[in-house]
């Protein structure tokens, strides 16, 4: 009865736990809507509630079935108190459950650190733009010419600025937070290299004058590049702070220095510097970044290159709408008819993306401990209950030759902190081990912070001060006529 009793209280709770998880999943998590309580979710909490029960209810049963008369009448007299062995086995539950409790607790708080660390970085672009992205990709079937593909996407840009409501436009060969990868090594001219030795690999963005104006994106020193350097596919490049400061100390160093990908490339200068832009996930660093324009000559050893798939962004308050998409394809369907639209996303949407898993781990976790925590309050607070009422003739007799009451509530008081005590440092070293699993998912928070061990450590502390504070202030207030006639 009490295995099916706990039973439905955890259900009760896994039921409200869920539908707060379900709330604050990210919106990309698979099978979203089949996350719920079910029959099998009953028939597998009664199960699991009545072999809890008969395997840990057998124990002491068994344990004791085979006893000897004396040993049970031993321990059972009116004028002593419960077993050591009985007593020892209580502890050590409740040391488990504290344990327990603290490395959840641990492993919360480094979440709820990384969360505010992730909230407090400034991702290098706006992110408070209303900016609506969507993709379009020219085939070599529908325009064969490489310079006949930035036309065309020139056209299309034309086309979406004319919409109502629409402040910028621009394109590149992605949006930040997008996940986009393409990287190579990347040489400096003033630099010298070793045979054979290559330069580490940089991240590629592929981007047309406006690009960084519109998103956001601030220029630390130099310029951006104009139209005109696009149409000619003129020689130039724009590096990230980051990358300008590993090779040439400061921003300004870096403008009129050389670099290129291949041997077989020309020489692009650096014609700016921009700031450092967390494309990876607000969860890493930035990385080094250089932004290419979108149609070059003799760039990764081809002739001409161009970007044919492509990322437009528009800023308008009516990002996010259907009627702007509406307006958007009617656009772009004007230039070309042929062109299909995809991707449609706002840049709100990436961002959030890019916290969601930490944001939905930390709700996990934080339920988790939350639900450990006060079974760690329960089981002090049974222990020090029921140590509290087989000692009620002790107390009885303390109060009687003048014991006062504040020192029989720190008495109780004072064994239930030794018991939480024990659980922390058990938890500690239980902690080291398991919050190594979440260093992928720390972001500038070690997973040994000190400030979170303490601090999950005071909250322990606290909770076992008011567990044990209750039944032992009750107890200590019992009149001790009654307490010396008791059991």
């Amino acid at each position: 009865m009490i295995g099916i009793c706990g039973g439905v209280a955890g259900l009760a709770l896994a039921w409200a736990a869920i539908r707060m998880l379900v709330q604050l999943a990210p919106s990309g998590l698979p099978r979203l809507q089949d996350i719920g309580v079910d029959g099998k979710v009953l028939l597998f909490t009664l199960g699991v509630s009545q072999v809890c029960a008969l395997l840990f209810g057998s124990i002491p049963a068994l344990r004791y079935a085979g006893a000897r008369i004396g040993t049970g009448m031993r321990e059972g007299g009116r004028t002593l108190s419960q077993g050591r062995e009985r007593h020892r086995t209580r502890n050590i539950l409740v040391v488990v459950q504290v344990s327990l409790a603290f490395v959840l607790l641990i492993c919360s708080g480094l979440m709820i650190r990384t969360f505010k660390a992730l909230v407090g970085v400034d991702p290098g672009y706006d992110v408070k733009a209303k900016i609506q992205t969507f993709h379009i990709s020219i085939s070599e079937a529908d325009v064969p010419k490489p310079d006949d593909v930035l036309r065309v996407q020139e056209n299309i840009l034309h086309s979406i600025a004319a919409i109502p409501g629409v402040s910028g436009v621009t394109f590149g060969s992605s949006v930040p937070l997008e996940g986009f990868q393409w990287g190579d090594p990347v040489f400096a001219q003033d630099r010298a290299y070793a045979n054979g030795a290559m330069p580490p690999l940089r991240q590629f963005r592929f981007m047309t004058p406006g690009y960084l104006a519109l998103m956001g994106i601030p220029i630390k020193a130099g310029r951006d590049y104009t139209w005109d350097e696009a149409h000619q596919k003129l020689p130039v490049a724009i590096i990230s702070e980051n990358f300008a400061k590993e090779y040439w100390g400061s921003s300004s160093n870096a403008i009129g220095k050389k670099i290129r990908v291949s041997t077989k490339d020309d020489w692009r200068e650096v014609v700016g510097v921009v700031g450092d832009v967390h494309e990876n996930g607000m969860n890493k660093d930035a990385p080094p970044l250089i932004y290419w324009p979108t149609l070059m000559n003799h760039f990764e050893s081809d002739d001409v290159n161009v970007r044919r798939y492509v990322a437009f962004a528009i800023r308008s308050p009516r990002a996010g709408s259907e009627s702007l998409m509406k307006d958007v394809r009617q656009a772009i369907w004007s230039v070309d008819a042929n062109l299909p639209v995809s991707g449609v996303r706002t840049e709100e949407y990436y961002y959030s993306k890019s916290v969601a898993r930490t944001s939905f781990t930390l709700a996990m976790l934080g339920i988790a401990a939350a639900l450990a925590l006060l079974l760690g309050i329960v089981g002090l607070y049974g222990v020090i209950a029921y140590s509290a009422s087989q000692r009620t003739r002790e107390i009885g007799i303390r109060l009687a030759l003048g014991a006062q009451r504040n020192a029989i509530t720190a008495m109780f008081i004072k064994q239930g902190m030794i018991l939480a005590v024990c659980g922390i440092a058990c938890g500690i070293l239980l902690a080291l081990g398991v919050t190594r699993l979440l260093a992928s998912l720390l972001f500038h928070v070690s997973s040994t912070d000190p400030l979170t061990y303490v601090a999950a450590g005071l909250a322990l502390c606290i909770a076992a001060v008011m567990a044990c504070y209750l039944p032992s202030r009750r107890t200590a207030s019992v009149n001790p006529v009654e307490a010396l006639r008791s059991e």
